[in-house]
């Protein structure tokens, strides 16, 4: 059994093993390249012109810039350590992105970290209990994980090319593990026996219960799966300790409450168990309707404002890697705990599953003669300690909870008119963006105290993951500007759109391909030695205000998926999950603290959607 408390294994990243027909994409795929110093620093230097307040602060960063790049600079000695390092490692920002980018980020990854997709209903052939639901996914989701461990499982990828694969070991028969040392890491149970693994957690009024799913080789059938799950729906009438709760705490807190759990042998062996489940099945028993409720109830669970806890978390285990959540009206989604793999491979998987669920052709399987194990509960012992801690977690995670506000947008039309106007849907929904949020600040009076983060992947590469694509351009700022302006014809605005368009899609081929700018720059500030000053060029007011991300977006597309989203990442920012992938509509969840205006910025996301289109249609009209 690996360790629960002790230092984080130097070798932790090499317990998940590799899929095998994906393990010869180590030789086939290249390597994530280090982009050419100037190109990087005349990419910065663009991307900041159009987020300076003055000629002076901008000339003031070009400077620093220049003297970074120049021989007299650090930046060609950075290059160099920078270079020899990838010559040495199979992808030069792995660790710095695990420990940087998560392991090592200490609070709660409620909220600050986690995502969520919310589904489709239950199919109409189904039976259309929570117990039926939750059994079909239970049932869809080790299929998945059969097809995928068994080597049966088709790459993703373009027509360009395959897409890496490796981050998907890490979607089952694993889990996060809090570091006492301020690193957390992921402990992977997928080289096991067999016949250890295949189980599943299931949770209900916090009292978590292991269903065998796996029996004899076999995947349990829908019928049986129901069965035991409607045992523990029947069982479980009364509120258990909310230890669940204790994961949503800030990362040290619970390393701290982890290693008092542990220490009691038998709270070790369960948690032995949940970290080696396939995955988790939350039980809630929230009955969400709405979008926004949806989202919320998957996001971060019931809040109780009487008690001023979250009732919620207590059912949830959130370093699971796939969290399924089904509610007492049949309604469910997943929380995706996004350490060491990013949303696209559950964004499939999900796909695939609800793909399958949604065919009466489906397999359901056949019940085994004899009959399967039923479910067994695990129950923590709960001392003093873990009951003070509890509460103290749960009182934590309903401020964080409570901080937040949330909106949800559809629009009137989607990617079928956008295509028909012949632009990109993405650069389309980044275009209504930004002109929502010029027109936000100017109503305020306000400044752009940031830039826009907008994620690429990286996938083409080995071991590859996200770039930035840095959003706000001084393209995309003319025709921002351009169309509050009635000095400028609707001609020449549409013509500044294209351009603007134009300059996204460039900006976005180049961060998929590794030629960003933000991990580059990450990267050369990582290779200076104990004692080296830090190049004047990072400690620049005009450079820092371009990394923090006040708009933080990106975009997945499932048919499934009425609702997705995640959280801002500065407090003064938005989240801004949206989908382009519907023929019909544009799909917009937008987050924020409270003291942020944010339905006043989605009104203007819905204003900017709708000129856009008629700015488009108008032009298209006086074509004809």
């Amino acid at each position: 059994m690996p360790s629960l408390t002790g230092p984080r294994p130097i070798d932790w990243k090499s317990a998940a093993p590799p899929i095998p027909n994906f393990a010869p994409q180590h030789d086939t795929l290249p390597r994530l390249p280090v982009p050419n110093l100037t190109a990087t620093l005349e990419r910065l230097k663009t991307s900041l012109l159009p987020l300076a307040h003055s000629k002076s602060e901008f000339t003031d960063a070009a400077k620093k810039i220049d003297a970074f790049g120049s021989g007299a600079g650090l930046g060609n000695i950075l290059q160099s350590r920078l270079l020899q390092r990838a010559n040495e490692r199979e992808h030069w920002l792995e660790e710095w992105w695990d420990n940087l980018g998560y392991l090592g980020y200490r609070d709660s990854v409620v909220v600050n970290v986690s995502y969520y997709y919310g589904f489709d209903g239950q199919p109409a052939h189904l039976p259309q209990s929570p117990a039926a639901r939750a059994a079909g996914l239970a049932r869809g989701a080790l299929v998945f994980r059969q097809k995928l461990l068994s080597g049966q499982l088709s790459p993703d990828g373009t027509k360009e090319g395959q897409f890496c694969m490796d981050t998907y070991r890490w979607m089952f028969d694993c889990c996060r593990i809090p570091g006492l040392q301020g690193l957390d890491w992921s402990t992977s149970y997928a080289g096991f026996k067999a016949d250890e693994l295949g189980h599943i957690i299931i949770v209900r009024r916090n009292r978590f219960w292991k269903l065998q799913g796996i029996v004899n080789g076999q995947i349990l059938s829908m019928t049986e799966l129901e069965k035991q799950i409607q045992h523990i729906y029947d069982s479980t009438t009364e509120e258990y300790p909310g230890v669940g709760v204790l994961t949503a705490s800030n990362r040290d807190v619970w390393a701290k409450d982890h290693a008092h759990l542990a220490g009691n042998s038998h709270n070790a062996s369960i948690l032995h168990t949940i970290h080696s489940s396939a995955f988790l099945i939350s039980l809630d028993t929230d009955t969400p309707t709405s979008p926004i409720d949806h989202s919320r109830s998957l996001w971060h669970g019931s809040l109780s404002p009487s008690t001023s806890d979250a009732p919620g978390l207590k059912n949830r285990w959130v370093d699971k890697p796939v969290e399924f959540i089904v509610f007492d009206n049949a309604r469910a989604g997943l929380l995706g705990e996004h350490s060491v793999m990013d949303g696209t491979p559950t964004v499939r998987m999900c796909d695939e599953v609800l793909d399958w669920l949604a065919d009466p052709a489906f397999d359901l399987g056949m019940p085994s003669v004899i009959p399967p194990p039923g479910p067994e509960p695990l129950d923590f012992v709960v001392d003093d300690t873990t009951r003070v801690a509890i509460d103290k977690a749960s009182k934590a995670a309903y401020e964080l909870a409570d901080s937040q506000s949330m909106s949800y947008h559809l629009t009137s039309y989607g990617k079928a008119a956008i295509k028909a106007f012949r632009v990109s849907p993405d650069s389309w929904a980044q275009m209504i963006i930004q002109l929502a949020y010029a027109r936000f600040l100017r109503a305020r009076g306000l400044n752009r105290e940031g830039g826009t983060y907008e994620a690429a992947t990286t996938r083409r590469y080995w071991k590859g993951r996200t770039e930035t694509i840095r959003v706000v351009t001084s393209q995309s700022d003319a025709f921002v500007s351009a169309m509050d302006d009635p000095r400028v014809s609707c001609e020449d605005r549409k013509q500044l759109f294209d351009v603007a368009a134009k300059a996204h899609i460039a900006l976005a081929k180049a961060a998929g391909a590794g030629e960003g700018v933000d991990r580059h720059m990450l990267g050369l500030k990582l290779c200076l030695k104990e004692g080296e000053p830090v190049p004047d060029l990072y400690n620049d007011p005009l450079y820092k205000r371009s990394g923090n991300w006040v708009l933080s977006t990106s975009a997945v597309f499932s048919d499934h998926f009425p609702v997705y989203g995640w959280g801002e990442v500065v407090p003064e920012g938005f989240g801004v999950a949206y989908m382009t992938g519907y023929d019909d509509r544009l799909q917009y969840t937008v987050t924020s603290r409270k003291e942020m205006p944010n339905q006043e910025f989605m009104d203007e996301i819905a204003r900017a959607a709708v000129d856009l289109y008629d700015l488009h249609a108008g032009q298209l009209k006086s074509m004809l």
